[in-house]
Parts: structure tokens; sequence; C-alpha cells
């Protein structure tokens, strides 16, 4: 399951931003050991959130707990009901696409991702954020 884990990080959500749309509420967290910060995008009706609060956040290239690729079927599909899958273990799941990469200041790099419309930006160590380097990821967010 870890080789599927692409990133993992507890983050702090230091303040939220919910005046453009209805139910969509713009997030900005810093990790517990604040060397990544993030702005993300999430459906508030399905994922309400405040400010203080903690989450856990994985980036990863499948849902399936062996590793293996997803297949064409989708995650839920359902014929695939029967199966435990990573999401069942998380409050908040989407699939997007990686879409842009850029040089930070020093050794931190940004990555830009996309779940249809929804918008997350993380900025951090080249280190931790380089397996982002993939076309297609799903986000994962629990408390």
């Amino acid at each position: 399951m870890a080789d599927s884990q692409l990133y993992n990080d507890n983050f702090v959500i230091s303040s939220i931003n919910a005046q453009k749309y209805d139910r969509v509420t713009r997030i900005f967290a810093s990790s517990s050991d604040n060397s990544t910060q993030m702005s993300l995008d999430v459906n508030s009706e399905l994922y309400p959130i405040n400010t203080g609060e903690n989450i856990n956040m994985v980036l990863a290239t499948t849902l399936n707990l062996d590793g293996r690729r997803d297949d064409e079927r989708g995650w839920r599909d359902p014929a695939l009901s029967q199966d435990q899958t990573l999401a069942d273990m998380y409050d908040y799941v989407c699939h997007g696409k990686v879409y842009r990469f850029e040089e930070g200041e020093g050794e931190n790099i940004k990555v830009f991702i996309s779940f249809g419309g929804l918008l997350l930006f993380i900025e951090g160590p080249y280190k931790k954020l380089t397996p982002l380097r993939i076309d297609y990821v799903y986000l994962l967010l629990k408390r």
C-alpha cells in the first residue's frame, strides 16, 4: 500500500475562505512540521471544515489496498463495492490531474492539481513533493 501513496502528511487549517462560491470553501493549511503549505478547494456540503482543525491528506496513485493499478471500471463501480479500498478509510475523496510544477524558493517546489475544477496548490521541499510528478492522483482527507 505504501508504494501507491505518493504523499502523506498532517495539516492544521490556518484559515478558510467561503465567500466566492456557495458550496466551495478554500482552505489554507500548514503541515505539522511547517515545511509544507497548501491551499485546497473543498466541497463544503460534503466536507465542512473549520479553522484550527487537523486533517490528514494522502495523495495516491490507486485506491486498491494492495497497490495494484486501477482498472478502467472506476472506484465507485458497484461491482467493486465488495472490495475494501483506501477510500473506505477516508472522509473525502477526489480524483484529479497534476497539471503544473514550478520551482519555488530554495529547495521548495510548487505543485498544482485540479480535481474537476477544485484546485490544490502545495508548496514544500523538493524531496517531499517530487513523487507527485505523475499525471493522475487521488486526494484523500480525514480528520
